[in-house]
């Protein structure tokens, strides 16, 4: 938030003190123009800030809701009707996101609710009184998806429009997208994944949405290349991002088209089998101006990515997956052609080796992230010359590659200096010698990842602790030479707000209370499959780190009711807590969670452990790994 935002909080504040002092009598408000306390809502960071600060006063509130420019509809009953209510209050709306993959859960409730309130007002609280009184009115029950009816709602309701987000809405066909198409036409972005939209409705947007430049048709499979082509053709002059997935009926006709007509496209997103080298080049060839490129595609070949390397000399991130036709003929030509390159991904690319990373390391000298997944014939010597030559990388990933060693990174640690995210896994070549280059060269690190990285020890993570002063996220997946030193001396230098040690088998009490007491500010704590920990460390826990919002302590065997009920009695700010196959805790232990944590929304754990009146109390944010045992 800036400083003017900053400022106009502590008028907020100060003035709704002197309110409340003055018991009623209200001296200011009559003062203030609308435009300022617009003003105010709009430069504030957060719904939560805009909700309190509405409720100073009725005017405040319907200022409020007049500043209020975005909605978010998850998967819950009613949606069309939820639209409706919204409208109602929120009339200037630009910005719809509705996903239906995202359960709307209430909120745990401790006390009868309140009758009485404002029933047209979608809260948690009072939409299922709405939803009964429309139901007793004739409306149509058990209905849990957006429809065309929603849609059109939403088109009559919001014609200004510019944002729609309709994720994986099964039941929204191409009749509900031309609605909105013929009302919205000021639409800019558009994000149907998932949707069975077909021809007529991304017709529709390409006649009458000519300002639309953004649009992730990823899995709607009912579309074909007849609808794809006559929207290019509508809307070829501003679309820049396009998203293509799993489309079977789009064949390199529809990239023939987006090249010809969609000269300002900037970002491509494709993932498909039925693409070959034909529709990528033409793309290439017709959009110069192309900055991120994102493939999945089994049939294209060196061909097609020369071509990029030739054409796309704007191009800043490339993102390849799965290619086994390709080799570092590719990537030499990227190399060469796209200086500008900012952010590369290999991930199960089969046939590429050192040379082609070479290539890309010399070449693009801008490189800011590196991720390498899975490409078994890429090694140490690649890695070396991203070290020498991509002095400006601050993020690397390595993911599976057994033939990197040491010496990789410790050309990494020498020559990028502003590296601030490490990624390892199951990298089986890298031990401690690596690590300590990394910290002594990279002092700048924030995030440290590591996963079934067995040579890693002490050693190593000790001089991370020495030397990596910034370090917020440490996580130390399955290393089992890691034990309580290590801790203890990250503990001591490294301002920790992330912490993930599961299965790091030689983590005791001591390392855990270590990290309690040295990193007051941590939110998020995986201390799961750690046989050693005991109650000591997790009451040490509640004391020191009372910010805590995430714990997982799952198949901590010696971790008790009293250990948990330590830690949740003082880290009030818990959210979510995964406990499951803990012999020691019991529905005692869990209904004590329930009972201390007002926002807890997730709690994990065996069905048989839950008594009934916790089920009463929070239902909704208990989950079960194993529903019977």
């Amino acid at each position: 938030m800036n400083l003017h935002a900053h400022i106009h909080t502590d008028i907020i504040q100060t003035y709704t003190l002197f309110v409340a002092k003055m018991r009623g009598r209200d001296y200011i408000n009559p003062a203030l123009p609308d435009e300022l306390i617009l003003e105010i809502f709009r430069l504030l960071d957060s719904k939560t800030r805009r909700d309190a600060c509405s409720l100073v006063c009725k005017r405040w509130l319907n200022l409020e809701r007049l500043s209020r420019d975005t909605i978010r509809v998850g998967a819950s009953s009613h949606p069309d009707l939820q639209i409706k209510l919204l409208a109602r209050r929120f009339v200037n709306i630009r910005n719809v996101y509705v996903d239906e993959r995202l359960s709307i859960s209430l909120p745990v409730q401790f006390g009868r609710r309140r009758r009485g309130g404002d029933p047209f007002v979608p809260t948690s609280l009072n939409l299922p009184y709405a939803m009964e009184k429309s139901e007793s009115e004739g409306g149509e029950t058990g209905s849990y998806c957006l429809s065309d009816a929603g849609l059109a709602a939403i088109g009559d309701c919001f014609t200004s429009l510019e944002k729609l987000s309709l994720i994986w809405c099964s039941n929204v066909t191409s009749a509900g997208l031309q609605s909105i198409a013929k009302k919205c036409s000021s639409l800019r972005s558009l994000d149907l994944q998932g949707c069975y939209i077909g021809d007529q409705g991304i017709g529709a947007l390409g006649k009458c949405c000519t300002q639309l430049q953004d649009l992730n048709l990823r899995f709607c499979e009912g579309l074909t290349d007849a609808g794809l082509i006559e929207l290019a053709v509508g809307c070829g002059k501003t679309l820049k991002s396009l998203g293509l997935a799993a489309c079977a009926k789009i064949s390199d006709i529809s990239l023939d088209a987006v090249g010809s007509h969609c000269k300002s496209l900037e970002t491509l997103s494709l993932d498909s089998e039925f693409i070959h080298n034909t529709g990528v080049l033409a793309v290439a060839k017709g959009c110069r101006l192309l900055k991120v490129l994102k493939l999945q595609c089994i049939n294209v070949t060196d061909e097609a990515l020369q071509a990029v390397g030739i054409f796309c000399s704007s191009l800043e991130l490339l993102a390849l997956f799965n290619f086994r036709r390709f080799t570092d003929e590719s990537l030499c030509a990227i190399g060469k052609g796209c200086k500008k390159l900012k952010s590369l991904t290999l991930s199960d690319c089969y046939f590429l080796s050192d040379t082609g990373l070479e290539a890309v390391a010399t070449g693009c000298s801008e490189l800011v992230h590196l991720e390498v997944n899975g490409c078994h014939n890429i090694g140490t010597s690649g890695l070396e010359f991203v070290g020498r030559s991509c002095k400006c990388l601050s993020e690397l990933a390595l993911l599976y590659c057994q033939k990197i060693g040491n010496h990789a990174l410790s050309e990494i640690g020498k020559g990028c200096k502003h590296l601030q995210a490490l990624h390892l896994v199951d990298c089986s070549s890298i031990g401690d010698d690596a690590i300590c280059s990394i910290a002594a060269g990279c002092k700048n690190l924030k995030k440290l990842h590591i996963r079934r990285c067995y040579e890693v020890g002490n050693k190593g993570i000790i001089a991370v602790g020495e030397n990596c002063q910034f370090l917020t996220e440490l996580s130390l997946r399955f290393c089992d030479r890691v034990g309580d030193e290590a801790l203890i001396a990250v503990a001591q230098g490294c301002p920790l707000q992330h912490l993930n040690v599961s299965g790091c088998h030689q983590i005791g009490d001591a390392g855990i209370i270590a990290i309690a007491r040295g990193c007051p500010q941590l939110t998020y704590l995986d201390v799961s499959v750690l046989q050693h920990l005991r109650d000591t460390a997790m009451a040490e826990l509640g004391d020191g780190c009372p910010l805590l919002k995430d714990v997982v302590i799952s198949h901590c065997r010696q971790i008790t009711d009293v250990g948990l009920g330590h830690l949740v009695k003082k880290c009030t700010l818990l959210e979510s807590c995964q406990m499951v196959y803990c012999p020691g805790i019991t529905a005692a232990g869990v209904a004590t969670v329930i009972s201390c944590c007002t926002k807890i929304k997730k709690v994990m754990v065996e069905k048989w452990k839950v008594s009934q009146r916790t089920k009463r109390r929070a239902g909704s944010v208990i989950s079960y790994l194993c529903v019977d045992l």
